[in-house]
């Protein structure tokens, strides 16, 4: 090849050169975090010693109809928006009574005007977008839930848990005008009462006197044994007014009202010892009210 035939094929390789060169140099296009239409919100609760946890992602009404528009009665919801929410259990636990293992499930439900259908689904690979893959036969637990109005519009879709005590909490779903309540049982007195006991009954040097004493008292169990281990926790600690106040709370429902007298007013007589403040006041309060309702 001549010369002057190389020179075109040199220039097309220097200005493809040149091209690919411009490109590489220029700058990456910035990533930008849109906000979602429906962002995601997690809650977690301990309720006793079980740990719940709450992924969904959260839909506003923005002046639509929800319940029998937006969101038919008679079918399967998601129960929120973008990807099935998905809810989790540390140990088993009974939802409305059904009884659902420790594990990590997807919530569905079909909204109806005076009765849900809950459904649980345990999660198998990955998180399924919305319900369109739903399917029956995976279903885990099913079970109903009662309605109920709500006195302000909630206008962005929410799942909140509450009335939480040691052995029960209500999980509730709220948008729209509407409150859907889920009781939430477990069982934290089967759990723990056989550790309780085999502590309680070892060589062990130190033993959980007080919070022992007071998860049999909380619980309705043997009020016996939590009088005797909270007076054991006193004599290691006799000035603590704030546990020979519940000393008293003990003996008062074990039906010794002499002593729970006396517990109470030791218990004042140590907490009118203490520098002033709030902590005083309120065990002379407590104290007091104790007292009264001993009469």
């Amino acid at each position: 090849m001549t010369t002057r035939m190389l020179r075109p094929v040199i220039a097309l390789i220097a200005g493809s050169a040149l091209v690919a060169g411009l490109f590489a140099q220029a700058p990456a296009a910035p990533q930008i975090k849109f906000p979602s239409a429906s962002p995601q919100g997690v809650i977690k609760q301990r309720v006793g010693i079980t740990d719940i946890e709450v992924t969904y992602n959260r839909p506003s009404m923005k002046g639509r109809k929800i319940f029998g528009g937006l969101v038919p009665y008679g079918q399967v919801w998601r129960t929120g928006a973008d990807a099935a929410t998905r809810v989790s259990f540390s140990t088993d636990v009974k939802l409305n009574g059904a009884a659902v293992p420790a594990g990590t499930y997807e919530l569905f439900t079909i909204p109806g005007e005076s009765e849900w259908t809950v459904i649980v689904q345990a999660v198998k690979d990955k998180a399924q977008w919305g319900s369109y893959a739903y399917d029956p036969k995976n279903d885990t637990a099913r079970f109903t839930a009662k309605p109920a109005a709500f006195p302000y519009p909630v206008e962005t879709f929410a799942i909140n848990i509450g009335e939480i005590t040691q052995t029960k909490a209500t999980l509730a779903l709220f948008w729209e005008s509407t409150r859907v309540p889920i009781t939430v049982e477990v069982d934290t007195v089967g759990a723990l009462v056989p550790q309780i006991e085999a502590v309680m009954a070892s060589d062990a040097e130190k033993k959980p006197w007080f919070p022992a004493a007071m998860f049999y008292y909380e619980n309705n169990l043997d009020l016996e044994k939590a009088a005797a281990w909270i007076a054991k926790g006193l004599e290691a600690q006799p000035k603590a007014f704030w546990m020979h106040y519940r000393h008293g709370l003990i003996l008062a429902k074990k039906g010794d009202k002499a002593g729970a007298l006396a517990a109470a007013n030791k218990s004042k007589e140590l907490a009118a010892a203490q520098p002033p403040g709030e902590l005083r006041d309120e065990y002379l309060r407590l104290n007091d009210a104790l007292i009264a309702s001993l009469k």
